[in-house]
Protein backbone atom coordinates (compact mmCIF):
# COMPACT_ATOMS: atom_id res chain seq x y z
CA UNK A 1 0.00 0.00 0.00
CA UNK A 2 1.31 3.45 -0.88
CA UNK A 3 2.31 5.56 2.16
CA UNK A 4 0.33 8.76 2.77
CA UNK A 5 1.83 12.10 3.76
CA UNK A 6 0.28 15.50 4.43
CA UNK A 7 1.44 19.05 3.91
CA UNK A 8 -0.07 21.94 5.89
CA UNK A 9 1.11 25.09 4.17
CA UNK A 10 0.36 28.00 1.85
CA UNK A 11 -0.35 27.83 -1.87
CA UNK A 12 2.25 29.28 -4.27
CA UNK A 13 0.65 30.32 -7.57
CA UNK A 14 4.09 30.17 -9.22
CA UNK A 15 4.36 26.48 -8.36
CA UNK A 16 7.87 26.60 -6.92
CA UNK A 17 7.26 26.54 -3.18
CA UNK A 18 4.55 25.81 -0.63
CA UNK A 19 1.86 23.22 -1.20
CA UNK A 20 2.81 22.83 -4.85
CA UNK A 21 6.47 22.03 -4.11
CA UNK A 22 5.47 19.67 -1.32
CA UNK A 23 3.03 17.66 -3.42
CA UNK A 24 5.51 17.42 -6.30
CA UNK A 25 8.13 16.13 -3.88
CA UNK A 26 5.76 13.56 -2.40
CA UNK A 27 4.87 12.31 -5.88
CA UNK A 28 8.49 12.20 -7.02
CA UNK A 29 9.40 10.04 -4.04
CA UNK A 30 6.50 7.62 -4.34
CA UNK A 31 4.25 8.89 -1.57
CA UNK A 32 0.56 9.83 -1.85
CA UNK A 33 0.22 13.50 -0.93
CA UNK A 34 -2.65 15.19 0.89
CA UNK A 35 -2.90 18.83 1.92
CA UNK A 36 -4.40 21.46 4.17
CA UNK A 37 -4.02 24.95 2.73
CA UNK A 38 -3.37 27.77 5.22
CA UNK A 39 -3.09 30.71 2.83
CA UNK A 40 -3.34 31.60 -0.84
CA UNK A 41 -0.45 33.63 -2.19
CA UNK A 42 -0.15 35.44 -5.49
CA UNK A 43 3.54 35.00 -6.23
CA UNK A 44 6.07 34.11 -8.87
CA UNK A 45 9.85 33.76 -9.08
CA UNK A 46 10.30 37.50 -8.53
CA UNK A 47 8.21 38.06 -5.42
CA UNK A 48 4.95 37.83 -3.48
CA UNK A 49 2.24 40.20 -4.73
CA UNK A 50 -0.63 39.34 -2.39
CA UNK A 51 -1.57 36.99 0.45
CA UNK A 52 -5.00 35.83 1.60
CA UNK A 53 -4.83 33.93 4.90
CA UNK A 54 -7.55 31.34 5.51
CA UNK A 55 -9.37 30.92 8.80
CA UNK A 56 -7.97 28.58 11.44
CA UNK A 57 -11.33 26.76 11.37
CA UNK A 58 -11.07 25.78 7.70
CA UNK A 59 -7.44 24.74 8.19
CA UNK A 60 -8.45 22.45 11.06
CA UNK A 61 -11.39 21.12 9.01
CA UNK A 62 -9.10 20.17 6.13
CA UNK A 63 -6.79 18.28 8.48
CA UNK A 64 -9.73 16.48 10.11
CA UNK A 65 -11.22 15.47 6.74
CA UNK A 66 -8.00 13.78 5.71
CA UNK A 67 -7.03 12.30 9.06
CA UNK A 68 -10.44 10.71 9.74
CA UNK A 69 -10.41 8.93 6.38
CA UNK A 70 -6.76 8.08 5.71
CA UNK A 71 -3.79 6.84 7.71
CA UNK A 72 -1.25 9.63 7.43
CA UNK A 73 2.21 8.28 8.18
CA UNK A 74 3.94 11.68 8.39
CA UNK A 75 3.07 15.34 7.92
CA UNK A 76 4.83 18.65 7.54
CA UNK A 77 4.02 22.29 8.08
CA UNK A 78 5.13 25.26 6.03
CA UNK A 79 3.56 28.72 6.02
CA UNK A 80 1.23 28.96 9.02
CA UNK A 81 0.72 32.74 8.87
CA UNK A 82 -0.53 33.51 12.38
CA UNK A 83 -0.93 32.32 15.96
CA UNK A 84 -4.52 31.12 15.48
CA UNK A 85 -3.49 28.72 12.71
CA UNK A 86 -0.48 27.55 14.73
CA UNK A 87 -2.80 26.76 17.66
CA UNK A 88 -5.30 24.97 15.38
CA UNK A 89 -2.62 22.87 13.68
CA UNK A 90 -1.03 21.90 16.99
CA UNK A 91 -4.40 20.86 18.43
CA UNK A 92 -5.17 18.85 15.31
CA UNK A 93 -1.83 17.05 15.44
CA UNK A 94 -2.48 16.09 19.06
CA UNK A 95 -6.13 15.14 18.48
CA UNK A 96 -5.19 12.79 15.64
CA UNK A 97 -2.10 11.47 17.44
CA UNK A 98 0.28 12.25 14.60
CA UNK A 99 3.73 11.25 15.85
CA UNK A 100 5.86 12.38 12.91
CA UNK A 101 5.40 16.08 12.29
CA UNK A 102 8.12 17.89 10.34
CA UNK A 103 8.01 21.62 11.06
CA UNK A 104 9.55 23.87 8.43
CA UNK A 105 9.75 27.12 10.40
CA UNK A 106 8.71 29.38 7.52
CA UNK A 107 8.86 33.09 8.35
CA UNK A 108 9.96 34.97 5.23
CA UNK A 109 9.77 34.13 1.51
CA UNK A 110 12.83 33.88 -0.73
CA UNK A 111 12.02 37.37 -2.03
CA UNK A 112 11.80 38.83 1.48
CA UNK A 113 8.01 38.90 2.01
CA UNK A 114 7.00 38.09 5.59
CA UNK A 115 4.88 34.91 5.75
CA UNK A 116 4.48 34.73 9.54
CA UNK A 117 3.06 37.54 11.64
CA UNK A 118 5.72 38.82 14.10
CA UNK A 119 3.37 38.24 17.03
CA UNK A 120 3.08 34.58 15.98
CA UNK A 121 6.77 33.87 16.56
CA UNK A 122 6.10 33.26 20.26
CA UNK A 123 3.36 30.75 19.40
CA UNK A 124 5.69 28.91 17.04
CA UNK A 125 8.32 28.79 19.76
CA UNK A 126 6.11 27.76 22.69
CA UNK A 127 3.21 25.86 21.06
CA UNK A 128 4.35 24.28 17.79
CA UNK A 129 7.98 23.35 18.49
CA UNK A 130 7.10 20.99 21.38
CA UNK A 131 4.67 19.16 19.06
CA UNK A 132 7.29 18.63 16.35
CA UNK A 133 9.17 15.43 15.64
CA UNK A 134 11.81 17.49 13.86
CA UNK A 135 12.14 21.16 12.95
CA UNK A 136 14.14 22.38 9.94
CA UNK A 137 15.11 26.04 10.44
CA UNK A 138 17.56 27.89 8.24
CA UNK A 139 20.02 30.21 9.96
CA UNK A 140 17.88 33.40 9.92
CA UNK A 141 14.89 31.47 11.30
CA UNK A 142 17.00 29.79 13.97
CA UNK A 143 18.38 33.17 15.02
CA UNK A 144 14.85 34.43 15.64
CA UNK A 145 13.64 31.31 17.44
CA UNK A 146 16.77 30.75 19.54
CA UNK A 147 17.53 34.43 20.10
CA UNK A 148 21.21 34.14 19.17
CA UNK A 149 23.40 35.18 16.24
CA UNK A 150 24.73 32.39 14.03
CA UNK A 151 27.79 32.98 11.87
CA UNK A 152 29.67 29.70 12.20
CA UNK A 153 29.26 25.95 12.38
CA UNK A 154 29.83 25.99 16.15
CA UNK A 155 27.10 28.59 16.57
CA UNK A 156 24.78 26.30 14.58
CA UNK A 157 25.40 23.69 17.26
CA UNK A 158 24.59 26.21 20.01
CA UNK A 159 21.34 27.13 18.28
CA UNK A 160 20.36 23.47 17.94
CA UNK A 161 20.93 22.97 21.66
CA UNK A 162 18.77 26.01 22.45
CA UNK A 163 15.95 24.90 20.15
CA UNK A 164 15.91 21.43 21.69
CA UNK A 165 15.66 23.05 25.11
CA UNK A 166 12.48 24.78 23.87
CA UNK A 167 10.85 21.40 23.31
CA UNK A 168 11.74 20.28 19.79
CA UNK A 169 12.53 16.56 19.82
CA UNK A 170 15.01 16.85 16.94
CA UNK A 171 16.54 19.82 15.12
CA UNK A 172 17.91 19.88 11.58
CA UNK A 173 19.89 23.10 11.28
CA UNK A 174 20.31 24.11 7.63
CA UNK A 175 23.65 25.78 6.96
CA UNK A 176 23.04 27.09 3.46
CA UNK A 177 23.43 30.70 4.61
CA UNK A 178 27.00 30.12 5.79
CA UNK A 179 29.86 31.07 3.50
CA UNK A 180 31.89 28.35 1.83
CA UNK A 181 31.92 25.86 -1.01
CA UNK A 182 29.91 23.30 0.95
CA UNK A 183 26.39 23.44 2.34
CA UNK A 184 26.39 21.73 5.77
CA UNK A 185 23.22 20.65 7.58
CA UNK A 186 23.36 19.55 11.21
CA UNK A 187 20.95 17.11 12.87
CA UNK A 188 20.71 17.15 16.67
CA UNK A 189 18.57 14.56 18.46
CA UNK A 190 19.01 15.96 21.95
CA UNK A 191 22.20 13.96 22.54
CA UNK A 192 24.31 13.65 19.41
CA UNK A 193 25.11 15.70 16.32
CA UNK A 194 25.14 14.28 12.81
CA UNK A 195 26.33 16.28 9.81
CA UNK A 196 25.10 16.10 6.22
CA UNK A 197 27.26 17.96 3.72
CA UNK A 198 26.94 18.52 0.00
CA UNK A 199 28.84 20.73 -2.39
CA UNK A 200 27.06 24.03 -2.84
CA UNK A 201 25.21 24.19 -6.19
CA UNK A 202 25.72 27.45 -8.05
CA UNK A 203 22.26 28.23 -9.41
CA UNK A 204 19.62 30.93 -9.30
CA UNK A 205 16.91 28.26 -9.11
CA UNK A 206 16.55 28.20 -5.34
CA UNK A 207 12.86 29.04 -4.86
CA UNK A 208 11.23 26.49 -2.57
CA UNK A 209 14.38 24.72 -1.40
CA UNK A 210 13.29 24.69 2.24
CA UNK A 211 9.82 23.41 1.34
CA UNK A 212 11.31 20.72 -0.87
CA UNK A 213 13.80 19.50 1.75
CA UNK A 214 11.22 19.29 4.54
CA UNK A 215 8.74 17.58 2.19
CA UNK A 216 11.38 15.04 1.19
CA UNK A 217 12.14 14.32 4.85
CA UNK A 218 8.40 13.84 5.42
CA UNK A 219 8.15 11.50 2.43
CA UNK A 220 11.06 9.36 3.56
CA UNK A 221 9.65 9.16 7.09
CA UNK A 222 6.33 8.02 5.58
CA UNK A 223 8.27 5.39 3.65
CA UNK A 224 9.63 4.02 6.93
CA UNK A 225 13.13 5.51 7.08
CA UNK A 226 14.57 6.58 10.42
CA UNK A 227 15.16 10.30 10.88
CA UNK A 228 18.88 10.33 10.11
CA UNK A 229 18.40 8.35 6.90
CA UNK A 230 15.41 10.48 5.92
CA UNK A 231 17.50 13.63 6.31
CA UNK A 232 20.42 12.14 4.38
CA UNK A 233 18.26 11.00 1.47
CA UNK A 234 16.30 14.26 1.46
CA UNK A 235 19.48 16.29 1.11
CA UNK A 236 20.63 14.08 -1.76
CA UNK A 237 17.26 14.54 -3.45
CA UNK A 238 17.37 18.33 -3.05
CA UNK A 239 20.95 18.49 -4.34
CA UNK A 240 19.88 16.65 -7.49
CA UNK A 241 16.85 18.93 -7.87
CA UNK A 242 19.14 21.96 -7.71
CA UNK A 243 21.70 20.50 -10.10
CA UNK A 244 19.05 19.70 -12.72
CA UNK A 245 16.92 22.84 -12.34
CA UNK A 246 15.67 24.52 -15.50
CA UNK A 247 15.56 28.33 -16.00
CA UNK A 248 11.97 29.34 -15.24
CA UNK A 249 10.84 32.92 -14.65
CA UNK A 250 12.83 36.12 -14.19
CA UNK A 251 13.78 35.72 -10.53
CA UNK A 252 14.70 32.83 -8.26
CA UNK A 253 13.37 29.87 -10.25
CA UNK A 254 12.13 26.55 -8.85
CA UNK A 255 14.14 23.38 -8.44
CA UNK A 256 13.44 20.34 -10.65
CA UNK A 257 11.37 18.09 -8.41
CA UNK A 258 11.21 15.30 -10.98
CA UNK A 259 14.89 15.42 -11.92
CA UNK A 260 15.43 11.68 -11.54
CA UNK A 261 12.87 10.85 -14.23
CA UNK A 262 12.56 14.10 -16.17
CA UNK A 263 13.58 14.44 -19.83
CA UNK A 264 14.51 18.06 -18.97
CA UNK A 265 17.26 17.35 -16.47
CA UNK A 266 19.52 20.22 -17.44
Amino acid sequence: MIPIAMTIAGSDSGGGAGIQADLKTFSALGVFGTSAITAITAQNTVGVDAVEVLSSEIVAAQIKSVMTDMTVAAAKTGMLANAAIIDAVTRSVKDHQLARLVVDTVMVSKSGHRLLAPEAEAAMRSVLLPAAYVITPNIPEAEVLAGIKIASYEEMKSAALKLCSLGAANVLMKGGHLNGSDSPDLLFDGKDFLEFTAQRVQTNSTHGTGCTLSAAITAYLALGENLAEACRKAKQYLTGALQHAQPIGHGHGPVNHFWASSPHRG
